[in-house]
């Protein structure tokens, strides 16, 4: 088995931690440009408008069914004619 001198642990060593910094910064880069939701919103934009309107529709709906639930139905005022 071949033996590796001090010398060349040693620069094993510092080459090892060369690489490990380098690909902590491309980790970080990463990791900065996905959690950047503004320029993620802006690629989606289209996608994100249509999502705020359905969202919109459905809790406006759902607001307006409780509402219904809970104070009942309106009931138009009585006008001086009967329906046939």
């Amino acid at each position: 088995m071949p033996t590796r001198t001090p010398d060349e642990i040693r620069a094993s060593i510092e080459q090892n931690r060369e690489e490990l910094g380098e690909s902590l910064e491309r980790l970080r880069g990463e990791v900065v440009r996905l959690t950047d939701w503004r320029s993620q919103l802006r690629r989606r934009q289209p996608q994100a408008i249509v999502a705020a309107g359905v969202a919109g529709f459905v809790l406006g709906g759902g607001i307006a069914a409780v509402n219904r639930l809970v104070f009942g139905r309106r009931r138009a005022p009585a006008s001086g004619r009967r329906r046939r």
